[in-house]
């Protein structure tokens, strides 16, 4: 997605993509972090956080769930937390039934600055506490949002996990130089599939992200990719591939801390 600083826009482009990928047979959908806004400026999300269970996004996302039958992770909205300055960053995901199952507040907030370009997450961002997954029929779920990809051994907390998924909106800058690197050891080093989705464009606000969506396998290959603008990639989940990697590479089984 491209999100821009109205919620109404971009959940009706997120409606659409999200009945595109379920029409094409995605049984898990995964949207990008701010995927109901990208404010013109760091307080707007403030303005439009919800209190954790009810709110227009979470409804949204649980209909859009049991409209199209599919687990669909809510890449990351803004809730409310204990510091009324700030909404926690989170990754909500919801079973085919519209019931949610799993939230995961981020950890790791983002901090950069290089010329004139700079942020600071923690300014508005309340920082999450605790690594988060959940099960499906088809395997166990990590949930991460973007700047978590830096720290390996959040990971790791999770024990293993079947799928790993990274809704994000990384910067241009930092994305050319680190994202796909990143990705895919992350996927290789877990030996799982990741899901990367991503903000990827020219934002109404001046931002530039990343993009660059994709699927990786747990041996690192990319399986589907979108390097910009609104679209979705799709993929196949492999539960026979996961066991054959892990089989002839125990790595995972070979760790001693």
């Amino acid at each position: 997605m491209i999100s821009a600083p109205r919620v109404a826009d971009n959940l009706a482009t997120a409606g659409r993509l999200v009945a595109d990928a379920a029409a094409q047979g995605a049984e898990l959908v995964v949207l990008p972090e701010y995927f109901a806004i990208m404010g013109m400026n760091e307080g707007d999300k403030l303005r439009v956080r919800e209190a954790d269970g009810n709110g227009p996004i979470q409804s949204f996302l649980a209909e859009e769930a049991a409209r199209h039958g599919i687990w669909l992770i809510g890449g990351s909205i803004p809730l409310a937390g204990n510091d009324p300055a700030k909404v926690l960053n989170s990754s909500v995901a919801y079973a085919p039934d519209g019931a949610r199952v799993a939230r995961y507040d981020k950890v790791h907030l983002f901090g950069f600055e290089k010329g004139t370009e700079r942020y600071n997450e923690s300014a508005t961002i309340e920082a999450g506490t605790r690594p988060v997954a959940f099960d499906t029929p088809f395997g166990r779920v990590g949930l991460s949002i973007c700047y978590d990809l830096r720290f390996p051994e959040l990971y790791r907390a999770l024990g293993v996990v079947d799928l790993l998924a990274l809704p994000a909106a990384f910067t241009e800058t930092t994305g050319q130089a680190h994202w796909e690197i990143l990705l895919r050891a992350r996927a290789i080093e877990n030996q799982c599939y990741l899901i990367a989705s991503a903000q990827g464009g020219r934002h109404e606000n001046g931002r530039e992200t990343h993009g660059d969506s994709m699927l990786i396998d747990p041996w690192g290959i990319v399986l589907d990719r979108k390097l910009k603008g609104a679209g979705v990639v799709l993929g196949r989940f492999d539960p026979a591939r996961i066991a054959e990697i892990r089989a002839s590479l125990p790595a995972l089984a070979h760790r001693v801390m």
